[in-house]
């Protein structure tokens, strides 16, 4: 069979005034990617295709998400929201270069699966002029209802204009459509506005097929798939959905999740094999975990790479741009920002290691810290392989401690350390016996202190 064009029409142009949010609706986040970002993924990809984002007036930070998303987006406005059909005209110049399917979806849905569009396409191949994508919902109300005649789609009803029977049916429109491409301008261009509200409808293209005697069909999917997002809470809702399919989808791959519920993960997080992810850990946008890693409870990583065997936490922050090599380990505690740990290298607690490289197999004691910030700008710090820092040491960028280099702890070090050297910065202790007891006296006048009766 010969391969079929498409274009995608995603409409983005609603304003979701009920999200209480100076964020235009569709760019807010679902496992870390906006909610445009989810469908413009699973809309139609390849050769013969082409993708639409149909947005509302001065919403230049949509736009851009879009173009970002899928840099083969094109960009019309919808300058008057004057219904769903308007808005789908308002690309009419793409839709009239020509193609054989027409696909109309939401940039609040994003729930929707590549495989249901290409379920939804399949019916135009057949000469079906409308698709539309219905779900049964578990509570109908104030959804409009598909009326069905056998397996034809005859009419989309909205709940105000439904009879009592048509009330009761459970088939609920989604709102995604599939238009054939070569009949669509025919079809949307005879969509009226007689309506309460004086707005040009998409449901209304089924009536206009049925009197044409073209043919509109249903195709089902689940209700959770097309959940819309308008409040925060459907955000919320949204975001159980798709947590739950990443935390399937892990573990299908063969990610260990000892309590998945607890895990949360970004839509770009990338596995390898053998991964082990324990409770409580929070997993954010550009992340790769590659084979044997484990990551112990209560850590939270985002835009990190974790290498073979590596080990992190419990209790560990990875900020942006941290890197573990093969069996590198960060533990409690423990916060990296710009930082590469390379092959085997350690830090296993209470370390803040920031604008650095850790060479491999060194090791990095507790209570260590890379100063890398002066009050107005950021500097690096360089170790190399085999060294040693001991604990409670402050390393002042910009600096470099050579490979087998020795910190001696409680160290302060301000200049380069060569190779194999070792550097000790502290004070001579001194010892004034009786100091302690004559401190007492002072504060006191001599008074004795009474020790205060244990509750």
């Amino acid at each position: 069979m010969t391969a079929r064009s498409s274009l995608t029409i995603v409409l983005a142009a609603g304003e979701g005034t009920r999200m209480r949010s100076s964020l235009p609706k569709v760019l807010h986040p679902v496992a870390h990617q906006t909610l445009l970002a989810h469908v413009l993924a699973a809309a139609p990809k390849g050769t013969g295709t082409s993708l639409v984002v149909v947005i509302g007036p001065n919403h230049q930070a949509v736009a851009e998400e879009a173009r970002r998303s899928r840099p083969d987006a094109l960009t019309f406005v919808q300058a008057e929201r004057l219904g769903t059909a308007h808005a789908v005209l308002a690309a009419r110049e793409a839709i009239a270069r020509g193609v054989d399917d027409l696909l109309i979806a939401f940039g609040d849905t994003p729930l929707i699966s590549a495989e249901t569009f290409a379920r939804l396409r399949e019916p135009l191949a057949r000469g079906t002029a409308i698709a539309g994508l219905g779900f049964r919902a578990a509570d109908p109300s104030g959804y409009g209802r598909f009326i069905v005649e056998g397996d034809r789609l005859v009419a989309i009803r909205e709940e105000a204009d439904a009879s009592e029977a048509e009330r009761k049916i459970d088939l609920c429109n989604a709102g995604l459509m599939a238009i054939d491409g070569r009949r669509a301008l025919e079809i949307l261009g005879q969509i009226g506005n007689a309506n309460s509200k004086s707005e040009y409808y998409l449901t209304d293209a089924v009536g206009i097929v049925r009197e044409k005697g073209w043919e509109s069909v249903v195709i089902e999917t689940s209700e959770d798939e097309v959940r819309g997002i308008n409040t925060k809470a459907q955000l919320a809702e949204a975001e159980s959905v798709m947590q739950a399919r990443l935390r399937k989808a892990a573990m299908e791959a063969g990610v260990t999740l000892v309590a998945p519920e607890t895990v949360f993960l970004s839509a770009d997080t990338v596995f390898g094999k053998d991964v082990t992810i324990e409770p409580f850990v929070v997993i954010g946008p550009g992340i790769s975990i590659a084979d044997g890693a484990v990551i112990h409870s209560f850590s939270h990583i985002v835009q990190s790479s974790i290498g073979k065997n590596a080990s992190v936490g419990p209790f560990s922050r990875m900020r942006p741009g941290s890197s573990l090599g093969e069996g590198a380990k960060i533990g409690n505690f423990v916060e990296t920002k710009a930082a590469t740990l390379e092959a085997g290298a350690k830090a296993n607690h209470l370390a803040y290691i920031g604008d650095a490289i850790v060479g491999a197999k060194s090791n990095i004691g507790a209570g260590t810290i890379t100063c890398n910030y002066d009050g107005f700008g950021k500097h690096k710090t360089v170790i190399g392989q085999g060294a040693f820092v001991g604990t409670n040491s402050s390393l002042v960028a910009p600096v470099k401690i050579g490979n087998g280099a020795y910190i001696g702890s409680g160290s302060v070090i301000t200049r380069d350390v060569p190779d194999d050297a070792m550097a000790l910065e502290r004070n001579q202790q001194t010892i004034r016996e009786g100091g302690a007891a004559r401190y007492r006296e002072m504060k006191t006048g001599g008074k004795t202190l009474e020790k205060k009766p244990e509750k």
